[in-house]
């Protein structure tokens, strides 16, 4: 592999943790991200001059704790940054000691910290989002601006007000105390199980799942738990993840095309996984009294899924009435598209295409609704909305399974074609 493919390859899968170890070292999140662009800069020149290090991420975070230092001292700066430089310079000479970096636990990974971070409760709640997205998804400025449903100009002012304030505030980068727990809990198990999801359903890219990012996600939800042992809300977050990664094996072919629930090999599934999600959901409700939150009621209904023996015995009635509890409590747009799912395998098309009335017509909306046009027979509306599906941006394996079912509808004969199983 070629330096610069190395390179992108260490960024995209070390790099939300490389900022976040910078953060903690230099205590200043505009000079940690100007130290690690700089870092790449030079790992690019040394690379293909001395070749890949062994450890590339331990030699991009001494390189990038050295850029610091240089940074520190190109501003000329006195007092508190001149210390901060002299500190730096005995991290750099304790690193580059044992070129390694030290051996995380659940009490100082790095990454968990800056989880904390954003979710700061002197921080608004979209700040707290926003800044996740960018520095833990690792998604663009245009990105976030569209999933939180602003331009991209005001999502860029807002992250840099976030990281200003985070500064001016001196808002402390640690694992809160038992007493501030409570208050960020909540935040920051929507920050891991968003993370995973970034994995598991990519917005764009050459995949269904981004297998580094999904992993992390499960990394993150497993510290938490073993950090919080005794809240439900981290076992939840950690169930869902399991019962949904446990999947993961057979949602794609050997060509990496989609492979829908219905007909995929259930022997592939990671039993083990399911296992061990299905007692911590349990342990979950336990915790709870029974009252479930919305990652309780997600990892049941993930449960439901992974426990049916094939997908003619899954129970379709369990599944709407964990959904209908899913949106009193949580309402939104994905969870009222896969109630409408569910409702059209227990009782037919036309009454799946009646659950999807008033969901608008955003483009995994559309595929849902060709689908069951299609199998109702109605192909030239299911060509319509097939062609609305194959808007904006899908990953090529789902762009490529879409334009196969709209070719097919398109060729259809008049006798209805059933196509069974929407659920990956």
């Amino acid at each position: 592999m070629e330096a610069r493919d190395q390179l992108a390859e260490v960024i995209r899968i070390e790099g939300a943790r490389l900022h976040a170890t910078l953060v903690r070292a230099v205590g200043d999140w505009s000079l940690a991200e100007e130290a690690v662009q700089e870092a790449a800069i030079a790992a690019l020149r040394d690379w293909r001059i001395n070749g890949i290090p062994h450890q590339p991420r331990a030699w991009l975070t001494a390189t990038a704790r050295r850029k610091a230092i240089d940074i520190i001292r190109r501003e000329r700066a006195r007092g508190d940054k001149e210390r901060a430089g002299v500190e730096l310079m005995e991290l750099t000479r304790s690193a580059a000691a044992d070129g390694k970096e030290p051996e995380e636990t659940v009490l100082n990974d790095d990454l968990l910290r800056l989880i904390f971070t954003c979710c700061h409760p002197s921080l608004a709640p979209e700040a707290r989002l926003a800044l996740a997205l960018r520095t833990l998804c690792q998604l663009s400025i245009a990105q976030v601006a569209a999933a939180l449903l602003t331009s991209e100009v005001a999502m860029s002012k807002r992250l840099t007000r976030t990281r200003q304030k985070i500064a001016l505030a001196k808002i402390p980068y640690r694992v809160p105390t038992d007493a501030e727990l409570p208050e960020r809990l909540a935040t920051v198990c929507g920050v891991v199980h968003a993370l995973y999801t970034a994995g598991h359903a990519p917005l764009t890219g050459n995949s269904t799942v981004d297998i580094d990012v999904c992993r992390e996600g499960l990394r993150l939800a497993r510290l938490l738990h073993e950090l919080l042992p005794d809240e439900a809300m981290p076992a939840a977050v950690l169930a869902l993840i399991l019962l949904t990664e446990a999947r993961r094996p057979a949602r794609t072919d050997a060509a990496g095309d989609v492979v829908l629930l219905a007909v995929q090999d259930r022997t592939r599934w990671d039993h083990a996984m399911i296992s061990e999600g299905r007692q911590l959901l349990a342990e979950s409700l336990r915790r709870s009294q029974g009252i479930a939150d919305p990652y309780q009621l997600q990892a049941a209904i993930a449960a439901e899924h992974d426990r049916a023996t094939d997908y003619p015995s899954t129970d379709w009635a369990e599944i709407i009435r964990l959904y209908d509890l899913l949106v009193s409590v949580a309402p939104s747009g994905p969870a009222r598209l896969s109630r409408a799912v569910a409702v059209a395998e227990r009782d037919g098309p036309e009454a799946g295409l009646r659950a999807l009335q008033g969901l608008g017509s955003d483009p995994r909306t559309e595929a849902v609704r060709g689908e069951l046009l299609a199998r109702s027979g109605r192909f030239a509306e299911a060509v319509v909305a097939g062609r609305a599906a194959l808007t904006g941006e899908i990953t090529e394996p789902e762009r490529r399974f879409r334009q196969r079912r709209l070719a097919e509808w398109m060729t259809a004969a008049a006798t209805p074609a059933t196509v069974h199983g929407l659920v990956q």
